[in-house]
């Protein structure tokens, strides 16, 4: 007989690989349709049980640098991969994953400079090639919704809306921009639950960053995003602010590396890690 409390040990460790492995099938299956196609737009709401991350492909004399980027601005770059230099697999985020082929689209920049949106990137991959997943917001969304707090783009069917801020992340090599932030409205009651929700999730951007006046963190108007889609404000509630994995895309404007690729906003990469 095992030692008391051992049985619920090992019923909570078969619980936690039963949960892994129900998340990597729901990762493995909407993969196999973003390589066929059938998926090109955004992917929230797509895998609730997935982590999701957002991607940045660099040559590997960047690599440094663009990592201390991350590490020192850990709210919109939390690091949860980095492939070798040319691998364009990470297998700790999904063995079947491939990031030349499983996002739904990408944005390929030349000197800072979006030249290309496609949806598969294997004619652009090079062996000096280092690839970073930083966690995404998109990870937290179902425990919002379980506990009753609208995410709006989903119930619309639209992508998160995202805007420039006036906040300055912290400079890394030529790694330097502003802070792009994700925006969920809500009521004020709702913003204190997501707020404690998603504190929870480091790695995914964690608690959001500001709540209330979009004006006090440099964003003029609402209606208007800077990516994805503007979702509406009803009143008596609150725009609520994240940290997003956008930024560095701003960050690789003003460094205007010769070639960079990127997700392209809302569009993730699905790992079979559990949200």
């Amino acid at each position: 007989m095992a030692p008391l409390g051992m049985e619920q040990d090992l019923n909570s460790d078969a619980g936690v690989s039963a949960g892994a492995a129900t998340a990597a099938a729901q990762a493995g299956a909407l993969r196999l349709r973003i390589r066929a196609g059938d998926v090109t737009g955004p992917t929230a709401g797509l895998a609730p049980l997935c982590f999701q991350g957002n991607l940045v492909i660099l040559p590997a004399d960047l690599a440094t640098d663009f990592d201390a980027y991350c590490r020192a601005n850990p709210a919109p770059c939390p690091i949860i991969g980095k492939s070798l230099p040319g691998s364009p697999h990470i297998p700790e985020l999904g063995l079947t994953l491939d990031l030349r082929t499983d996002l739904p689209r990408y944005r390929v920049f030349e000197n800072g400079v979006v030249v290309d949106e496609p949806t598969d990137i294997r004619d652009r991959w090079q062996s000096d090639f280092v690839a970073f997943v930083l966690g995404c917001s998109f990870t937290f969304e179902a425990a919002l919704q379980a506990a009753g707090i609208p995410v709006r783009h989903i119930d619309l069917g639209c992508n998160t809306p995202m805007y420039r801020t006036s906040i300055e992340t912290v400079a890394a090599g030529p790694f330097r921009g502003p802070l792009v932030v994700s925006m969920r409205p809500m009521s004020p009651e709702q913003a204190e639950q997501a707020r404690e929700i998603t504190a929870e999730y480091p790695a995914a951007h964690g608690a959001p960053v500001h709540i209330g006046n979009p004006a006090e963190i440099g964003i003029k108007d609402i209606a208007v995003t800077d990516f994805g889609d503007a979702v509406p404000v009803y009143e008596g509630e609150v725009p609520v602010f994240w940290a997003c994995g956008v930024t560095p895309q701003a960050a690789l404007e003003q460094a205007q590396v010769p070639l960079a690729i990127t997700h392209w906003p809302g569009a993730m990469v699905v790992t079979d890690r559990p949200a």
